[in-house]
């Protein structure tokens, strides 16, 4: 009997042992990338319902310049990160917030940065590398640009709010389209024709004046591009509360998916 005792206890150990191995932490979580011998620090938003499927949407979202510094926490404060603690259920992804050094922006290295903590996500959990979406606020409107143009196969859809494109010297000296692709907003409808984006802008914005998301929502008009620009009237910097507040969205972006022309 007592070694009929100890095979079963052994039988159900076993699954313990390996249902414990394989939980895997939920939440916002901290996580470090590391480029050029520099690391940045991010956050991983993990949903709680983690292990019940196998194909989870990732979405990176760049914050915008009041967020900078190397706590790895102030950019869950304000946009995207708010909205998925005050209704989880609308976002069922994994969302990963990196952020920008003080004094920097998103371009050159720290996009790098947000490249590298992207793909160490996608490689670390059970993800749909065909569901991947890309989003910013203000500096990280301007990020989603950059980076999208740089990758424009890589993401099913983007979301820039209350963005700019043109030259920044305050921000950064890189630009968001190469010199010498021609006109920028032309050159960057054109690199992004085939990327579904919707793009968002508050029409009293006395920040990033409004003409920043008008003039690309322009471009992409002309060329029939799969693109989205709405325009909030009456509303002054902080287009992004209404945007992720919204259903539409949302609904909108989730049905997205990277085609494989």
């Amino acid at each position: 009997m007592r070694h009929l005792v100890l095979a079963i206890l052994a039988l159900v150990t076993v699954p313990l042992r390996e249902a414990t191995a394989q939980r895997v932490e939920t939440g916002f979580l901290n996580r470090v990338a590391t480029v050029g011998g520099r690391d940045f620090r991010y956050q991983v938003y993990v949903p709680a319902e983690y292990a019940s499927r196998t194909d989870w949407p990732v979405i990176l979202a760049l914050h915008g310049a009041g967020e900078r510094g190397s706590d790895g926490m102030r950019q869950t404060t304000v946009g995207l990160a708010p909205a998925v603690r005050q209704d989880p259920a609308r976002f069922p992804a994994i969302i990963v917030f990196p952020q920008v050094p003080t004094d920097s922006a998103w371009a050159g290295g720290p996009a790098d940065a947000a490249m590298v903590a992207l793909r160490q996500t996608m490689a670390d959990y059970k993800v749909d590398a065909d569901r991947v979406y890309l989003t910013g606020l203000s500096m990280g409107g301007r990020g989603t640009w950059y980076i999208a143009y740089r990758n424009p196969g890589l993401f099913a859809a983007a979301a820039p709010i209350c963005a700019w494109i043109s030259p920044s010297p305050r921000f950064s000296p890189q630009p968001v389209v190469p010199s010498d692709s021609g006109p920028h907003d032309a050159a960057l409808a054109r690199q992004l024709r085939d990327v579904p984006i919707w793009i968002f802008h508050g029409e009293m914005d006395r920040v990033v004046p409004v003409a920043g998301s008008r003039e690309p929502a322009a471009a992409f008009k002309a060329l029939g591009a799969r693109a989205r620009y709405t325009e909030y009237l009456g509303i002054d910097h902080n287009s992004w509360d209404a945007t992720y507040a919204s259903k539409e969205f949302t609904d909108w972006l989730f049905a997205q998916r990277r085609s494989r022309k």
